[in-house]
């Protein structure tokens, strides 16, 4: 009884008097009247005993139930944390399959431990069918489609390393099955040390062959664009340089004076187009007086500026001279003076400050006008982007003027920078060297 527990303390009891009445019982029966109190209690030794078997017995059996109830509970809690996460293994089998990207994780020791089969098809297109197959035999290569990349520079050798990157782009596999991939890898650490990396392989070869397209469509209409322009051009000054221009009505001479600035501007921009396809710039640098640059870009935009209510401030030093290619650095100019008047369609005030500050040549611009938010400004120096707020208010424009600045700022040696706040305004600020060997 004291085991089961179904009545532990009755047994306590039960075992105790009926331990005693049996050691009693023969005490009564042999001997004739009253046993002494001596002969009661010699035998008593014994009902304390079983006493303490009985309670020794109950706290083991409460001891053992409470352990098969943890056990128990213990038990359910492990089956369904594998339910659980047999749930989730194949949700996640699900989503891999789903998803249109390759996905793989390596172990520290550079072994597969996921892959999902469009990680396999990817697998196979570069040549590697079977497990035995290494990384070195895999068809990788550059985004010239044709060099291949080096072991040490493959993505999967990178991730191995503990690298973390993104949108690296590869070509694999040959001939018209060639695919470009964007990959992106991401470490996995247990306790700070290194225990393998998961991979991303998105196939972006329409992607890559439309913005080649769009690039060679460029080249190729801005080729098409220049030789009738620079014949337009030639024409035009012939008729200005001709002495028979004299006579011409005033309002005629500056007409074909506007025309031709013009023309020399949409040639600027051709050039600009055919630059922006090749990703080269030649300079012409020559000691320059910038503040003289200055005044004429602000001469040049005073028309635009009068026609938008734009006030026009310089705050310039004087016989500021640097070693700059005298016509990209106009148009550096001509851009950001452009881009200030254009995107300050309610007026307000354009100011150009133009300083020296140690070696270096310092050019800010800076606007009142609609300003730019936190999502524009990250694109801002990307080709054919145009912020929201321009589309809204149908402001002209193409979406290179920037684009080109940068470029020309950077082959000069220097960085250009801008800080602007929507609805507040716009700060650009170039800053090159003023003297480098050539």
């Amino acid at each position: 009884m004291a085991w089961s527990g179904a009545a532990p303390r009755l047994a306590w009891l039960l075992g105790y008097f009926c331990t005693t009445l049996l050691l009693w019982a023969p005490l009564f029966i042999q001997a004739p009247g009253f046993p002494g109190l001596e002969s009661l209690a010699a035998p008593l030794l014994i009902p304390f005993v079983m006493l303490g078997i009985c309670v020794v017995a109950s706290a083991m059996e409460a001891d053992t139930t409470a352990q098969q109830q943890r056990l128990v509970a213990i038990e359910s809690e492990l089956q369904a944390s594998l339910a659980e996460t047999s749930r989730r293994s194949q949700l996640l089998d699900a989503v891999l399959e789903t998803v249109d990207v390759g996905v793989t994780a390596v172990d520290a020791a550079g072994r597969t431990i996921l892959m999902n089969s469009r990680q396999r098809a990817n697998h196979a297109l570069a040549g590697l069918l079977h497990a035995s197959d290494t990384d070195g035999d895999a068809l990788i290569f550059g985004l010239d489609q044709l060099t291949p990349v080096s072991l040490d520079q493959r993505p999967s050798q990178r991730a191995m390393r503990g690298e973390t990157f993104s949108d690296v782009v590869i070509w694999v596999g040959t001939g018209e099955r060639q695919r470009a991939l964007a990959v992106c890898a991401r470490p996995m650490r247990e306790n700070g040390q290194f225990t393998g990396s998961v991979l991303a392989y998105s196939d972006v070869t329409e992607m890559v062959n439309a913005l080649n397209a769009r690039e060679d469509f460029v080249s190729s209409v801005s080729h098409e664009l220049r030789t009738p322009l620079t014949s337009i051009i030639g024409y035009l000054d012939l008729v200005l340089d001709d002495e028979a221009s004299s006579r011409l009505l005033p309002r005629l001479h500056s007409a074909l004076q506007v025309a031709q600035r013009n023309a020399e501007r949409l040639l600027l921009l051709v050039a600009d187009l055919l630059t922006t396809a090749s990703g080269t710039m030649d300079l012409h640098r020559t000691e320059t007086d910038v503040a003289e640059l200055v005044r004429a870009a602000l001469d040049s935009a005073g028309t635009r500026a009068g026609t938008a209510g734009v006030d026009l401030g310089c705050d310039c030093e004087e016989n500021l001279r640097a070693l700059v290619d005298p016509a990209r650095f106009s148009q550096v100019l001509d851009n950001l003076l452009s881009n200030a008047i254009k995107y300050s369609p309610d007026g307000g005030k354009v100011t150009v400050r133009s300083r020296q500050e140690g070696g270096n040549l310092v050019l800010e611009v800076q606007d009142a006008g609609i300003g730019m938010s936190e999502a524009d400004q990250r694109d801002v120096f990307t080709k054919f982007f145009r912020t929201g707020q321009v589309k809204k208010a149908a402001i002209p424009g193409v979406g290179l003027g920037l684009v080109i600045t940068k470029s020309i700022v950077e082959a000069h040696g220097g960085q250009i920078s801008f800080n602007s706040v929507l609805g507040v305004g716009t700060t650009f600020c170039v800053e090159v060297p003023a003297y480098t060997a050539l």
